[in-house]
C-alpha cells in the first residue's frame, strides 16, 4: 500500500509506514512528478520546477540521481515507479494514490451525487488537506502551485457548507463561517451562508446587521450594491420566509422494490456512474444497465435502489418486463401501466380505457416527485418508452440483455455496461456465503472454482447455494464437477437458477444468422475476432457480418472494444461452443478452415510488407468464402499483427488439429520476422515448436530445412544451446543432401548466431566467413551483404578493426544500394561500435544514431534496445554523462519488457559506474 501526500507536508507512505522523500529538491521531484500522475513530464519543464531559472551544471544528472533515489525510497509497494519515457519521467500509480488526485475524484463525483451523498464526499474530501499543499517545498513553482490548489481547497470548502444548508444546517455552521467572512469579508457567497446560516440558528438581528456591513464595505471599497441573489436573501430573512427553514417531504405510497440482493460485493465503477444520475436536470434520468444473462443486472439496480432510497421519499415502482423468460411473451408496456397506477393508488373508475391515455396519467402522477421507477428485463426500447416518467424528478433504471441502442439515442439514456466480477469479488462473493473458514480451508478448490464460473455472479451464487446446502461436502468435490460437466453443472431444476437456461433464453430470441454465428464464435481460434476474421469464419460478406455482430453485441452475448474488436466471456463462449456441437461437422470444419486460412494468407501479406526481401514461401490457396484485408503499409502491417498476436498462434494450432500440416508450419513462418523485431522471443519457440512437427509431415526437404534452422535460431536466443546446435546440424545436413548453397549458407548464418551466444567469437567469424564465401558464389547482393556485416561484426568483437571496417562498409553500400532498411540499420550499428572501439567517438555517436532512427521506424524494439546500449558508450566517452545516462535508461526498460534478464543487468552496472564517476565509456 503506497501513499503519496502532497496536501500538507510533501510525504509517501509505504506499507502504512512513512518514509523519507529526502531534501526538498528530491521531494520537489516527487510532487512535480505526482500533480501530473501517469503523465510524462519533459525533463526541461522537471528541472524547471525544481531548480527555476538558475540552472546549475550537470543539472541532469543531478535529476536522474534524484530520480534513482526516489525509484529506491518508493521500491517494494509494487503499485507505484518513476519510469523513463521519450523526453522525460512519469510516477506511474493509481491516481488514488495521490491524496490530490484523491481529492478531485470526490469532489467531481460530489458534483453529481444527491446532497447527502454530496456532504459525505466532500467532507471526506476536505479532510485530507493536513494545512497549505506541499509545505516543505520552497520554489517558485510550488509558490505558483500552492495558490492554485489553496482556491481548489476553498471552493470545495464553499461547496460543503452550500450541501449542509441545503440539508437544513444552520447553528453548526455559524462558527466556522465567522472566521470565513473575516478571511473573505467582500465575497458574497460566504456572507450569504452566514446569514443564513445565522437566520437558522435563531440570531435574525445578527444576521441583517452582518448583511449592513457587507453592503456598505461593497459600496466604500468597490463602489457597488450586494448582488441579486444576496440581496433577495435579505428581503427572505426580512420576512422570515419560511422556505428558508428545510421541510420533510411528504412519504410516497409506492414501495414496490424486491429485497437487496444479498450478498453483494464489487461494481463500485457502476455504483459510481448510477450515483452521477442527478434528478436535477431538465430531462428524466435514465440509466440503461446491459449484460449477459446471469450477469447481475438486477442485482445491481435493487443493490443501488436500496443504498439510495433516501433520493426517492415520493416512491419506488419496480416492473419485471419478463423480456427474456422462459414463460413465453414479454409484458406488454400497457400492463406494466396499469400496474403502476394500482401502485399509485388510482381508482379503477378513473383509469381511462386507451393505452396511450394510461400512460399520460401516470407521466402526470409521477410529475414533480421524486419517484424511481426500475424497469427490469427489458426486451426492447419499444417496451420501456411508455414506462418513462417525463418529469426530470424522477430517475429510471432499466436493465436489459439488449444495449437498447434506441433508448440511448432518442432518450439520452445513460449506457451502463455490465460485466464478470473479478477473482477477488468472486472471492468476496463466496466467503460471504460460505464463511470465511471453509473458503481458507480449500484454497485450492476455491480458485478452481472461481475460474470455472468465470465471474458470472449467477454462477458463483448456484455453486454457493448448492455448497451452501451441503455442508459436508467438499468444495474440492464441487470444482472436480465443474471441471467435468461443464455449464452442465450449473443447471438447476429452476430455470431462474440455472444458467444454461438462462443462456439459452437469449440465445432462442436470435435470428437464424445470428445463431449461427454464435455458435462458429464460440469455436473461433483465439481471445476475440475482428470483422474480417469473423466474416471469413462465418463465408459471409463484411455487410452481413457486421449486421449479425452488432445483433449479438445488442443481445451481450458478444462485446467489442474501442479497437472495433468483439469478444465473449468465457461461460458464454462455452455455452455457444455447446450450440456449436449442433451444427454439422462439415459445416464447424469449413468455417475453421477459412478463418485460418485467413489468418494465414492475410499473415503472408503483412509480413512481405515487414520484409519485402525475404525469400517466400508457397502457400495453397485459401478456402472458398475466405475474406482477406492485407494491411495497407508497413506501419498498418505491424498494427496487424500485434492485434492479431494471440489469435495467430490459436489458428497454428487449430490448424495442427485440422491437419492442416501445411497450414500449422507456414503461420510460424509468417510469424518469425514480427516475432524477431518485436522480441516475443518465447512465442517464436512456440510457435516453431508446432511448426516443426508440422514440417516434418509435409514431403518436401526445403520445408525441414527451414523449419530446422528457424527452431535453431529460436532456441538460440532462449540460451538452450544444446537443442540450438541439434536443429542447426540437421538443418546443415539437410543443405548438403540436396546441394541448395543458398541453404548452406543461412544454415552458417545461424550458426555464427550461437557460437556468438556461447561466446566464441573465433568460431562465429569462421562460420560468417564461411557463409559469405557460398554467398558469393550466388546472385544474391543481399545475402552477401548480410554476411559482410557478419564477417565485420565478429572482426570488431576480436579487435580486427581495419578488416572490420572494410566489410561493413561494403555491406552497407549494397543495403543501401537495394533499400534494405533493416539491414542497413544492422551495418551502421556495427560501424558504430566499430567507430567507439577505434577511438572516433563521434563518427560511432553519427552510425548509432542513425541505426537508432531507422530500428524505431521499422518498430524494431529488440534492436532498438541494443543500438540504445550501444549508443551510450560513445557519449560516456565524450564526456556527455547525461545523454549516457538516458539512453541506459531506456534500453534498461526495453530489455525488461523483452525479459533479457542478461543484458539488463549489464546496463544497470553501466548506470551504477556512470554514478560512480566511472564514466562506462570503455564497454
Amino acid at each position: 500500500m503506497v501513499e503519496i501526500c502532497l496536501l500538507g507536508e510533501v510525504t509517501a507512505h509505504v506499507g502504512g509506514r512513512p518514509v523519507d522523500p529526502g531534501p526538498p529538491r528530491q521531494r520537489c521531484v516527487l510532487a512535480a512528478l505526482a500533480v501530473e500522475v501517469g503523465r510524462v513530464v519533459p525533463v526541461d519543464r522537471l528541472v524547471e520546477r525544481v531548480w527555476g531559472p538558475e540552472v546549475p551544471l550537470r543539472v541532469r544528472g543531478a535529476l536522474s540521481s534524484y530520480v534513482s533515489r526516489l525509484r529506491h525510497v518508493l521500491a517494494g509497494s509494487g503499485e507505484v515507479g518513476v519510469v523513463r519515457r521519450s523526453g522525460g519521467y512519469a510516477l506511474v500509480v493509481e491516481p488514488s494514490v495521490v491524496d490530490l488526485h484523491r481529492f478531485r475524484e470526490l469532489c467531481a463525483r460530489a458534483r453529481g451525487a444527491d446532497d447527502e451523498r454530496a456532504e459525505a464526499l466532500l467532507a471526506e474530501a476536505v479532510g485530507l488537506w493536513r494545512g497549505e499543499a506541499l509545505t516543505g517545498l520552497e520554489c517558485g513553482w510550488a509558490d505558483a502551485e500552492r495558490d492554485r490548489l489553496r482556491g481548489e481547497r476553498v471552493a470545495a470548502e464553499d461547496e460543503l457548507v452550500d450541501v449542509r444548508l441545503r440539508l437544513g444546517a444552520g447553528e453548526g455552521l455559524v462558527a466556522g463561517l465567522a472566521v470565513r467572512v473575516r478571511e473573505r469579508p467582500l465575497d458574497e457567497r460566504v456572507a450569504g451562508q452566514y446569514l443564513l446560516a445565522l437566520h437558522r440558528a435563531g440570531r435574525t438581528a445578527e444576521a441583517l446587521a452582518h448583511y449592513r456591513r457587507v453592503r456598505e464595505r461593497l459600496a466604500d471599497e468597490l463602489g457597488t450594491d450586494p448582488g441579486t441573489a444576496l440581496q433577495q436573501l435579505h428581503r427572505q430573512v426580512l420576512a422570515a420566509d419560511p422556505a428558508l427553514d428545510r421541510t420533510t417531504p411528504a412519504t410516497a405510497v409506492p414501495r414496490q422494490l424486491p429485497a437487496a440482493p444479498a450478498p453483494f460485493v464489487g461494481r463500485d465503477g457502476e455504483l459510481d456512474r448510477l450515483d452521477t444520475a442527478s434528478p436535477s436536470g431538465a430531462a428524466v434520468v435514465i440509466s440503461a444497465i446491459a449484460g449477459a444473462g446471469g450477469i447481475g443486472k438486477t442485482w445491481l439496480a435493487l443493490h443501488w435502489a436500496h443504498r439510495n432510497l433516501h433520493r426517492f421519499p415520493d416512491g419506488q415502482l419496480f416492473v419485471d418486463l419478463r423480456g427474456f423468460s422462459p414463460e413465453g411473451e414479454p409484458m406488454d408496456p400497457a400492463v406494466a401501466v396499469r400496474g403502476f397506477l394500482d401502485a399509485l393508488d388510482v381508482e379503477p373508475g378513473r383509469v381511462p380505457v386507451d393505452p396511450h391515455a394510461q400512460t399520460a396519467l401516470f407521466r402526470s402522477l409521477v410529475a414533480n416527485r421524486r419517484v424511481l421507477v426500475v424497469l427490469d428485463n427489458a426486451a426492447d426500447t419499444d417496451q420501456v418508452t411508455p414506462l418513462l416518467p417525463g418529469s426530470p424528478s424522477c430517475t429510471v433504471l432499466v436493465t436489459s440483455r439488449n444495449r437498447l441502442p434506441g433508448l440511448i439515442a432518442h432518450s439520452a439514456a445513460r449506457h451502463v455496461p455490465l460485466d464478470v466480477l473479478t477473482d477477488a469479488e468472486a472471492r468476496a462473493l463466496l466467503t460471504d456465503r460460505l464463511g470465511a473458514a471453509r473458503v481458507a480451508a480449500e484454497p485450492a478448490a476455491v480458485a478452481e472454482v472461481i475460474g470455472s464460473c468465470a465471474g458470472f455472479p449467477l454462477a458463483l451464487s448456484i455453486v454457493a447455494g448448492h455448497a451452501h446446502m451441503h455442508p459436508d461436502l467438499p468444495l474440492s468435490a464441487l470444482a472436480a464437477e465443474l471441471r467435468e460437466l461443464g455449464l452442465d453443472a450449473l443447471d438447476d431444476g429452476d430455470p431462474a437458477a440455472s444458467l444454461p437456461a438462462v443462456l439459452s433464453w437469449s440465445h432462442r430470441a436470435l435470428t437464424p444468422g445470428q445463431a449461427r454465428a454464435f455458435a462458429l464464435l464460440g469455436i473461433a481460434p483465439g481471445p476475440d475476432i475482428g470483422l474480417a476474421a469473423a466474416a471469413s469464419l462465418t463465408g459471409s460478406s463484411l455487410k452481413d457480418t457486421g449486421s449479425v455482430l452488432r445483433g449479438l453485441e445488442q443481445a451481450s452475448l458478444i462485446t467489442r472494444d474501442a479497437r472495433g474488436r468483439y469478444r465473449m466471456h468465457d461461460l458464454i463462449r462455452r455455452h455457444a461452443a455447446d450450440t456449436a456441437a449442433e451444427l454439422p461437422e462439415r459445416e464447424r470444419e469449413a468455417a475453421l478452415r477459412r478463418v485460418v486460412d485467413h489468418y494465414l494468407h492475410t499473415a503472408f501479406a503483412a509480413d512481405r510488407c515487414l520484409h519485402q526481401e525475404r525469400s517466400p514461401i508457397a502457400l495453397d490457396p485459401p478456402a472458398p468464402g475466405t475474406l482477406l484485408r492485407p494491411a495497407p503499409d508497413y506501419a498498418g502491417a505491424l498494427a496487424w499483427f500485434d492485434a492479431e498476436h494471440p489469435n495467430l498462434l490459436a489458428a497454428q494450432q487449430t490448424a495442427a488439429t485440422l491437419d492442416g500440416h501445411h497450414a500449422a508450419w507456414a503461420l510460424a513462418w509468417c510469424l518469425t520476422t514480427f516475432h524477431h523485431r518485436r522480441g516475443h522471443l518465447h512465442a517464436r519457440l512456440a510457435a516453431w515448436q508446432v511448426g516443426l512437427v508440422a514440417a516434418e509431415r509435409v514431403a518436401d526437404p526445403a520445408v525441414h530445412h527451414l523449419a530446422h534452422q528457424a527452431a535453431g535460431r529460436a532456441h538460440a536466443d532462449l540460451g538452450r544451446h544444446a537443442e540450438a546446435e541439434r536443429h542447426l546440424r540437421r538443418a546443415l545436413e539437410l543443405a548438403e543432401e540436396t546441394g541448395d548453397r543458398n541453404d548452406q549458407a543461412r544454415a552458417h548464418q545461424e550458426f555464427t548466431r550461437l557460437w556468438a551466444l556461447r561466446g566464441d567469437d573465433r568460431k562465429a567469424l569462421e562460420h560468417a566467413t564461411h557463409a559469405l564465401r557460398l554467398h558469393r558464389g550466388l546472385d544474391r547482393p543481399l545475402g552477401e551483404a548480410l554476411c559482410l556485416n557478419l564477417v565485420g561484426w565478429y572482426a570488431a568483437r576480436l579487435g580486427e578493426h581495419d578488416r572490420a571496417r572494410e566489410h561493413c562498409l561494403a555491406a552497407l553500400a549494397r543495403y543501401r544500394e537495394h533499400r534494405e532498411p533493416e539491414g542497413e540499420a544492422m551495418t551502421l550499428d556495427s560501424l558504430g561500435y566499430i567507430d567507439h572501439h577505434t577511438g572516433r567517438h563521434d563518427e560511432a555517436v553519427g552510425h548509432y544514431r542513425q541505426a537508432l532512427a531507422l530500428f524505431r521506424e521499422l518498430g524494431h524494439s529488440y534492436a532498438v534496445a541494443d543500438s540504445l546500449d550501444g549508443l551510450g558508450h560513445p557519449c560516456a566517452a565524450l564526456g556527455r554523462l547525461e545523454e549516457a545516462r538516458e539512453l541506459w535508461e531506456e534500453a534498461l526498460e526495453l530489455y525488461r519488457a523483452q525479459a533479457r534478464e542478461e543484458e539488463a543487468a549489464r546496463v544497470l552496472r553501466q548506470l551504477g559506474e556512470l554514478d560512480g564517476g566511472d564514466g562506462a565509456g570503455g564497454a
